[in-house]
């Protein structure tokens, strides 16, 4: 029998923790570029990047920052690059995009709709922070809307789809998220979504597996067979869900921006960890992680070559 092959996107750094969460999360462009380098060796096929301020760690959208890592990750290994054009909450759509316009990336993270995007109960278990922005940024979602309006996601599409040759990784929080996408698709904006489910953010649908199995139920209703799609599981039920993807036929995301755990309380010291993780589970379940060559064969991607670097 053939070995069915996962593809695995790593997910390096985000915008959610913030330095005095752990001292493994990847900050400067050098940490980042390791951390994403490594990540990919151990068998990531797609990475989604964020960027980070060098200096104290907050989220940056500047494509200067970015350029300080991209090319290097682009040339000491295969992978995917994947840039997010979700920033942060409190980042403008014209903040969010600049880097993929910038880049011209294979792969740019879409997200489908505008929700409640809570991260704040984390503040009540830090006494001390390492920089003075942390706790602001960290209670401030308490009162965010994440917004991503159907005019805004048309113009991820009129404006970083179309023009770079990017294809789209659909983060989709709810089951009415799902509902966007398919309007997306009846009106010829994208064929054969790569879905990425989100469960567990506070404001989104709850990370039970029960959740998962109506997530793929409704989207296979509304695509058919004409999709790919992926489990992101946020916090501890990263690695859980990932498996139960796996086992339903999907794919994978792993990486610090998602969990700064391996399970049982156990800190990851790298996304790399992370990687050989549920690789090692995939194998026991006789599986394999997809190459790159194969991710992008399988999502139909533009190719590492039309990535604009110069």
């Amino acid at each position: 029998m053939k070995t069915r092959k996962v593809i695995l996107t790593c997910a390096i750094t985000g915008s959610i923790h913030t330095p005095t969460m752990s001292p493994y999360l990847p900050l400067t462009p050098e940490q980042i570029a390791r951390e994403a380098i490594a990540a990919a060796k151990a068998g990531a096929a797609i990475l989604h990047l964020h960027a980070r301020d060098p200096v104290d760690g907050r989220p940056s959208f500047d494509p200067a920052v970015f350029r300080q890592f991209i090319p290097q990750i682009h040339a000491e290994c295969d992978a995917v690059i994947n840039i997010t054009t979700g920033g942060s909450v409190a980042m403008t759509l014209e903040q969010r995009t600049a880097a993929a316009l910038d880049i011209s990336p294979e792969m740019a993270s879409c997200n489908m709709g505008s929700m409640n995007f809570g991260f704040f109960p984390i503040a009540d278990k830090i006494k001390e922070w390492k920089y003075e922005w942390e706790r602001k940024h960290v209670e401030s979602s308490r009162d965010a809307i994440f917004r991503n309006t159907f005019g805004d996601i048309e113009q991820l599409f009129q404006r970083v789809a179309v023009p770079c040759g990017t294809r789209f990784e659909f983060e989709c929080y709810d089951v009415g998220h799902l509902y966007t996408l398919k309007h997306f698709v009846d009106r010829g904006f994208v064929k054969n979504p790569f879905i990425q489910f989100v469960l567990g953010i506070l404001g989104g649908i709850g990370a039970d597996v029960e959740n998962l199995v109506f997530m793929k139920s409704v989207a296979d209703k509304l695509f058919g067979d004409s999709y790919q799609w992926s489990v992101l599981g946020a916090g501890r039920h990263q690695m859980p869900l990932a498996t139960q993807a796996a086992m339903m036929g999907g794919n994978v995301r792993v990486g610090l921006e998602d969990s700064l755990h391996l399970g049982n309380g156990r800190i990851a010291t790298s996304n790399a960890e992370q990687v050989e993780q549920i690789k090692n589970m995939l194998a026991g379940l006789g599986m394999e992680l997809a190459t790159p060559a194969e991710a992008r064969a399988m999502l139909d991607l533009k190719g590492k070559d039309r990535l604009n670097l110069m």
